[in-house]
Parts: C-alpha cells; structure tokens; sequence
C-alpha cells in the first residue's frame, strides 16, 4: 500500500487505501481546534473502525517560546473545551508531548494507524512540516487526507487564478474572488450520527499520558496570574458568534457600525482569537452574516459585509508561498531599507527621548 497525499478543496477523494482493509484513522488538530466544519476529520471518520484525534504540545516551545502567558491559557483552554466536547462522542483529545516527527510515528505504530487527517495549514511554517509529516506517513504506508477549512477559499487556486502569483493589493485581491466561485459551505458538526459506530480506545491511564496539561506544568507563574479577558474554545467561540450576529443584525437594519473609545476595548462579541486558533470556521462565520444579511435586506450582501474575514483571507493569500512575510530581509514583497547600525547614534536618541518623555509628563 502507498500513502497518498491529499491536497485541496473539499470533496477530493481519498487514493491509497487497500479495498477491504480496516480503517484506524488520526485526526491531529494543530489549528482547527473545532468539531464544526472540520472536513478533514469527517472524511477520516468515514468507513473507520477506530479514531482518534491527538494534539501535539512541544513542552520545550512552551518553556523557550516568546508567547506570553495569557496566549497558553487561551489554547489550553480550547483543548480542554475540545476535550469535553469529544467526551460527548465518548472519545477523548490525546494530548502528545513532544515534537511531531518524532513523537507521531512511534504512536501510528502502536495504535495500527492506517490514515491521518489534518487541517491544511496555510502559513510557510506548517506546510514544510506537514510535508515532512506526510513524507514519514508514506514510508509507514499511511494515507494522509488533508482539507482546507482555516480560510474561506483555497488559496492556491486565487494564486492560480492570478497567474501563479499572490495578488499584493487588495483592490487586485476582490476582483479575483468576485471572478470565483463562491466560498464552500460549512460543514456540519460532528456528532454520535457521524461516527456511526466508528469508537475510540480509552484507557484508565488516559489523564496521565495523554490528559490537557496546566499552566504550572508548563513552566509558568500563575500566582498573580489575573482572570482571563478571553475564554477560550469553540463553546465560547460560537456563544460570542450569536451575539456578535445579533450586534450584526442592528447594522444590517440601520447602518455601519462607528469606532467608539470602548472599541478598543475587550467585547463580549470578539472573534478574533477564536478565528486565530480556529475555535470558530471563518466559512460557518461567513454564511451565517450571509444569511442575516438577505433575511434583513432582502438582497445579496456586498463584498464590504465580509470585510474583516476577506482582509484576513488576503493576507493568508499574500503569505502562503513567502517564508519571511513577517520579515524585511529575504522578503520579495519588502522594500529593502538599508538601516544604519550605529549603537552611539541610537543611545543618544534614546537618551533624548527618555528626557523628552519625562518633561511631558511634568
């Protein structure tokens, strides 16, 4: 048997599999952290025999990383809230300590795994080490499934439609997405009618080896640690998309919404994070504003309606294929400044501005 790598939309059909032979699938969450349109899951769940879907945690990332605290607590409460919600499904997360090449083969090997499923990963980082993944997934005879859900299109198919390049403003951006068809629709969540019998092994050690660690087991401080500004996981994630629908449906009936002091502000409706982390589908998010939008006005939404997502959508598209984006050195699309570095010149400006900075408060 040889491992297939799927790439692409939903819908794709799956290539490698011996006819007859029982399916023991892997779903590995990375983003995606949701049980709602989460494709790639339901395609690993079809036929199987066994499932399970695991997290991988580089304790040493959480130890070294520059992420903050607040960040950890925000994913460690998505996969305690992904946790609970599998429960339901009488399953459990998995969560793995550890680098994902290393620590994946070893359990794939143990577990009789025959598929891995995984949400495509649209940034440079993850696409190098998801090939590296399903390279390893190949020699074991494993079938790799991936399916985009963490942006609204496939982003490969707007830089195709763009000639093989990123459209680099957003102007360009629109009017290739206005030329294609329109977003896939969500898919629905998984549930005990989805697994239709398909069951996951569970052990009595399971917290132990593989249970949601705490913030204290990962090296942090917590003693003056303050209550979170934002509760993470998908429950919360789709609680604050009813309400921020509802906030919606006053735009949508008198006009739109102006920035206000408070707008910097943590709201109540925020969903940024949870779009972040993928807690909340940006296409469940995109059709149900779609939706509300013509039940109000009677008519197709203006593009402007889905603006933040389809700024978001542009920059994954600008990003996707440019390793050093968030960089100035190796950027194709960054002006190259020559900066001086004269570490005397920079002590007296920092020395006047810190004079500067005292007189204004005085």
């Amino acid at each position: 048997m040889s491992g297939k790598l799927n790439l692409g939309g939903v819908g794709q059909q799956e290539e490698g599999r011996d006819a007859g032979q029982e399916r023991h699938t892997v779903h590995w969450f990375r983003k995606g952290l949701r049980l709602h349109d989460n494709p790639a899951f339901r395609e690993g769940l079809r036929g199987a025999k066994t499932f399970r879907c695991v997290f991988v945690l580089d304790p040493w990332f959480a130890g070294s990383s520059n992420v903050g605290i607040n960040k950890w607590r925000f994913l460690l409460q998505c996969l305690e809230d992904l946790d609970r919600n599998l429960r339901k499904l009488n399953s459990r997360l998995f969560v793995i300590r550890g680098q994902p090449a290393d620590a994946l083969p070893k359990l794939f090997k143990e577990w009789g795994t025959t598929t891995l499923t995984f949400e495509e990963d649209p940034e440079p980082y993850g696409r190098v080490r998801d090939h590296n993944i399903a390279t390893i997934c190949k020699e074991l005879g494993i079938t790799v499934i991936q399916r985009v859900s963490h942006t609204l299109y496939y982003l490969q198919h707007i830089i195709d439609t763009n000639g093989g390049r990123a459209p680099l403003t957003y102007h360009q951006f629109l009017a290739i997405i206005a030329c294609m068809s329109p977003p896939p629709m969500p898919e629905p969540p998984v549930t005990q009618q989805t697994l239709n019998g398909t069951v996951t092994p569970i052990y009595e050690d399971h917290d132990d080896k593989y249970g949601v660690p705490t913030l204290e087991e990962l090296g942090f401080e917590t003693e003056s640690l303050h209550p979170p500004v934002w509760q993470g996981g998908e429950s919360e994630a789709l609680a604050r998309l009813e309400r921020h629908l509802e906030r919606k449906a006053w735009v949508a009936s008198f006009g739109r919404p102006k920035m206000t002091p408070q707008s910097l502000l943590p709201s109540q409706t925020g969903l940024s994070p949870y779009l972040r982390f993928g807690c909340l589908s940006t296409r469940l998010f995109y059709y149900q504003l779609t939706d509300l939008y013509k039940k109000i006005k009677k008519s197709f939404p203006p593009l402007s309606l889905h603006g933040q997502l389809l700024w978001r959508e542009f920059f994954y598209c600008a990003a996707t294929k440019n390793p050093n984006f968030d960089k100035m050195l190796g950027n194709p699309i960054c002006v190259q400044i020559p900066w001086d570095k004269n570490a005397e010149a920079l002590a007296k400006w920092a020395s006047v501005s810190k004079k500067k900075i005292l007189s204004a408060f005085l």
